[in-house]
């Protein structure tokens, strides 16, 4: 069984990037432009992971991930957030909203592959 990586970030260029890296290494991948938009494709996804950028319009990375956190389904669901933030308290907000990590951009095909392997088997 393949397994899902949902990507929730408003560049496009940077969902084909993680995407064709992902796909490339064997996972299936849904994106979405936002954390609205992520939301509604949670579900259908089934996600086994979850990568979000942190700086999107319509609702931001850490709303987002506060919002995956309340569904009960996905309590345990690993969230990443991918972002050019690399400053501690952002990076504790988005711990404290229910991040399991963080990839901070420009960031490697290696890098990520690394990362979405520790989280997902």
């Amino acid at each position: 069984m393949s397994k899902t990586v949902l990507i929730v970030d408003d560049s496009t260029s940077m969902r084909q990037m993680v995407s064709f890296t992902l796909k490339d290494a064997g996972y299936e991948v849904v994106g979405a432009v936002h954390g609205k938009d992520g939301l509604a494709k949670l579900n259908d996804a089934k996600a086994s992971m979850v990568i979000t950028d942190l700086n999107m319009p319509e609702m931001d990375g850490i709303e987002f991930i506060k919002q995956v956190r309340s569904n009960a389904a996905f309590k345990f669901t690993p969230i990443v957030m991918l972002t050019t933030e690399s400053q501690e308290t952002k990076k504790q907000e988005g711990k404290q909203a229910g991040a399991s990590g963080w990839i901070v951009k420009p960031f490697t095909p290696e890098q990520l592959i690394d990362i979405v392997k520790k989280f997902v088997r």
